[in-house]
């Protein structure tokens, strides 16, 4: 049996238990650097603890630390260590402030070409796991539109992009966007991509932002994004960084800390949740490995 037809039926194995609990998985990228991304996912992820959700961010930025840094803890093993150690899924993950995990990816994805099948089955069956240990899983990728980053942006069925004022900005998400469209594996009619207005000076700022790029997505791409929120240009930010620590630690009543914990009520609660989990993150790790080999 190839290992096609191995994740085939692993996809199909998975989605068979439709009972069982899934974990929601986000999947959040940017068009380029400095937009605030990993910022987003930590900040996004406590926000979501504060709400009594069990959050687990998958830091699959490779080559960067900024999760690593934010909070305060080098993990001991990562991804590689399941593959090729023996390690569960429950090894690798280091804990952080609020009780959230998160996963280094190390070189663990870069080398997923090479596993055989025993390791591809033990490594899905430990991501299977992570639907018990988590309501949410937030993957935090690369910036730009690497291969690495499109692989990851096409792995789950929501997207976050996050986008600022600037026109580089806006350009660099559309040019992200493009890329997605354009490739055959991208799942368009089933794939929510909702952008988050980072660093806007006012509400209509964040809007405005949202506006331009759902145009050009519409006019040249036929697509469609949703608009999720604003985050404030919030000088405490920078403040936290230079902490080394999430915004919503250091300054919990700040105006960025309190748009974060709008965002994650109203994907809790809003517009914006999702009550029907189809996949969950062994089913669309399968899927995406799928796709890689195909």
């Amino acid at each position: 049996m190839d290992q096609a037809t191995t994740l085939r039926n692993m996809v199909k194995e998975r989605s068979q238990g439709a009972e069982k609990k899934k974990a929601r998985v986000i999947t959040i990228t940017s068009g380029k650097g400095g937009v605030g991304k990993s910022n987003t996912s930590v900040n996004l992820a406590l926000a979501l603890s504060e709400l009594g959700k069990k959050v687990i961010i998958f830091d699959a930025d490779f080559g960067l630390a900024n999760v690593e840094v934010m909070f305060g803890a080098l993990p001991k093993y990562n991804l590689s260590d399941v593959i090729y150690r023996g390690k569960s899924i429950e090894d690798v993950i280091t804990q952080g402030p609020n009780n959230i995990g998160f996963i280094s990816g190390g070189s663990g994805i870069v080398s997923l070409s090479n596993v055989n099948r025993d390791q591809l089955a033990y490594l899905i069956h430990n991501l299977n796991n992570l639907d018990n240990l988590a309501d949410f899983v937030i993957i935090d990728t690369g910036a730009g539109i690497s291969d690495q980053v499109l692989a990851f942006a096409m792995m789950a069925p929501e997207i976050i992009m996050i986008t600022t004022p600037e026109p580089s900005s806006l350009t660099d998400s559309y040019s992200l966007i493009k890329a997605l469209y354009r490739n055959p594996n991208f799942d368009k009619d089933n794939t929510n991509i909702r952008v988050l207005a980072n660093k806007a000076s006012t509400i209509e700022d964040g809007e405005l932002v949202y506006q331009k790029l759902a145009s050009v997505v519409t006019k040249f791409l036929q697509g469609r994004l949703d608009y999720l929120g604003m985050i404030p240009l919030d000088a405490t930010i920078d403040k936290a960084i230079r902490q080394q620590k999430p915004v919503m630690i250091s300054f919990p009543n700040c105006k960025a800390s309190k748009a974060y914990k709008l965002v994650a009520s109203d994907l809790i609660n809003g517009t914006h949740s999702a009550n029907n989990i189809k996949r969950g993150i062994s089913e669309i790790f399968s899927s995406f490995m799928l796709n890689r080999r195909l």
